[in-house]
């Protein structure tokens, strides 16, 4: 079974705090907020996101790095960590 299986109702509740979070940028620029208010919702949301990734990628690690060898379809776990790091710094 797959860590985000087992860890699916955290993960969805930290999506659906996430989007709460995108659908509060969305009403501070429809409402012509400041600045400073738009760029405070815009930080929180990046921090909800990247404490989501840190869970995600952590659990990644944890069950299939131990073994650095396997490989499954989407290859090793190994260089499935390394394009999960290149395509967040793009």
């Amino acid at each position: 079974m797959s860590h985000t299986v087992r860890e699916k109702k955290q993960l969805l509740n930290r999506v659906r705090r996430i989007r709460g979070q995108i659908e509060a940028i969305e009403r501070a620029l429809d409402e012509e907020r400041g600045c400073m208010d738009v760029l405070q919702q815009i930080t929180s949301c990046r921090g909800a996101m990247n404490g989501l990734l840190a869970v995600v990628l952590e659990d990644h690690i944890r069950t299939h790095l131990v073994d650095a060898e396997h490989a499954d379809e989407h290859g090793s776990g190994t260089e499935q960590l390394i394009d999960v790091v290149h395509s967040y710094f793009k």
